[in-house]
């Protein structure tokens, strides 16, 4: 299923052309394995029969480990319609995932899920108006006692990602802005090597929303 419902046209038309002029694989934020995304859910030991959402997940692997290990109610939501295409096309028409075209910041979630999951959209959220939106949509969004992980650049991370201004976070910082109902459960620091072989360190936190 997919769900195209009228994304912001200045960010779809930025993030297409990032993924549509680089390709899916060669974008900076790409990764082969995503391993510390597979660590915080197995230490949130979230059920496989859990809703889970990967908020902003584009055409990233992720989904796709969440298929193989018996997730049943997945979905991914990104506002570049070229990367949910591809992703789609990768798992085939009979994967049990639903395709969410959104900006989260506008999106108005229909139900609630188990886990959210977020790798590198919240750091392009720079504005305190537009963290304050993504907050409220989140807390929106998942069970009380879901599982919520995050990762962004960390505060030794690059000032600038596909040509936008981010914020960079350590664990503390992430934890704070997520809100006083978020419980940390575990945080890692992971250094992500670009497909062109740059150096990104990341700030990860996992937890559970109360």
């Amino acid at each position: 299923m997919v769900e195209r419902v009228g994304a912001v046209p200045e960010r779809q038309r930025h993030w297409d052309a990032a993924y549509g002029d680089r390709g899916v694989t060669t974008v900076s934020w790409f990764q082969p394995e995503p391993a510390v995304s597979l660590e915080l859910l197995h230490v949130l030991a979230v059920d496989p029969g859990a809703p889970v959402i990967d908020v902003g997940g584009g055409a990233s692997p992720f989904v796709d480990r969440l298929v193989g290990e018996g997730y049943g109610d997945v979905s991914v939501l990104d506002v570049s319609e070229v990367a949910l295409d591809e992703a789609r096309r990768r798992l085939g028409p009979d994967a049990a995932v639903s395709w969410i075209h959104e900006d989260v910041l506008r999106w108005r979630p229909a139900r609630r899920y188990g886990l959210w999951h977020d790798r590198a959209l919240f750091h392009f959220l720079t504005a305190d108006d537009d963290r304050t939106t993504y907050g409220r949509v989140l807390r929106s969004a998942v069970t009380p006692g879901g599982g919520v992980i995050v990762g962004t650049f960390a505060e030794d991370g690059p000032e600038y990602c596909s040509g936008l201004q981010v914020t960079r976070y350590s664990a503390s910082q992430l934890a704070g802005v997520l809100g006083a109902s978020f419980e940390v459960v575990a945080t890692r620091h992971e250094v992500h090597t670009t497909p062109a072989g740059l150096v990104q360190p990341f700030t990860w936190v996992a937890g559970r929303m109360g």
